[in-house]
């Protein structure tokens, strides 16, 4: 029997904007809202990943963006604005994994762009979609997280830091919105199939001088399911969250891990 790529729910001609989106988990996302009905926009930072987007799924909006500075997501709220007259659902997916290695190694500018990227860029694109979705009577956002935000990781503090961060800003926001009809939740990925993922595994590795084979078997041996998760996971979570099945879920932390958090 095939397995359907994605869950069926219905959000026929909602209008969505996913950051970070023209690849790995993003687009993964985008593509499950298209094949839901949605009106999608993503934006990113890589040319060539857009590009790529545009040929691939021209179904999809796409348009350049850094979402950590306040002006460039100033301009893409306003193109997402003229494109489709207002916003029912964002999902913050941008981010990136930061540096690696002791505290003390931990370049300053490297911190800074880690908070910029990985929280403070939400914290722009919530500040532009919540009054669109106070206009439309409602919305729904979604914050891309890490079990990082809720685990310890050595060498990993600014990464870990910044999604312990994105949890605190979700409930919160989740509470000041509530009324307004919009629910906000966060999506904790464990350990992804991507590319990003194996650069990660290869960076820790060279940091503790081992293979990033042993770096692998080390990773994922908290794992329940001894395995990674598939960008699929991630995507049928967040369709989840902005159905009507989700309806009376606001303010959570969602785990999608393959069971990491059960021996820590």
């Amino acid at each position: 029997m095939n397995t359907p790529r994605f869950l069926s729910v219905d959000l026929t001609g909602r209008r969505v904007l996913i950051t970070g989106a023209a690849s790995g988990i993003g687009r993964v996302i985008a593509e499950g809202f298209l094949a839901a009905g949605a009106r999608v926009h993503v934006c990113d930072v890589s040319d060539d990943a857009l590009g790529a987007m545009a040929r691939e799924q021209p179904g999809i909006g796409a348009s350049k963006a850094d979402v950590s500075d306040p002006e460039a997501v100033a301009g893409l709220f306003d193109r997402v604005e003229a494109e489709f007259g207002g916003l029912d659902i964002l999902v913050n997916n941008a981010g990136i994994a930061g540096p690696t290695g002791p505290v003390q190694d931990i370049d300053a500018e490297e911190l800074r762009r880690t908070m910029a990227v990985d929280v403070e860029a939400m914290f722009h694109c919530c500040a532009r979609a919540v009054p669109l979705m106070q206009n439309s009577g409602g919305g729904r956002v979604v914050n891309l997280a890490s079990v990082a935000g809720r685990l310890s990781y050595s060498n990993r503090t600014p990464y870990a830091a910044a999604k312990w961060g994105v949890i605190g800003f979700t409930k919160s926001l989740a509470l000041e919105v509530g009324r307004d009809g919009i629910r906000v939740n966060a999506i904790l990925p464990g350990h992804v199939n991507t590319s990003r993922f194996r650069a990660v595994v290869e960076r820790r590795a060279a940091t503790l001088g081992i293979t990033p084979q042993e770096m692998e078997r080390e990773v994922l041996a908290p794992v329940a399911l001894g395995s990674t998760v598939e960008c699929e996971d991630i995507a049928n979570m967040a369709l989840y969250l902005c159905s009507s099945f989700g309806g009376a879920v606001t303010g959570q932390a969602l785990s999608v891990c393959g069971g990491v958090e059960m021996m820590r």
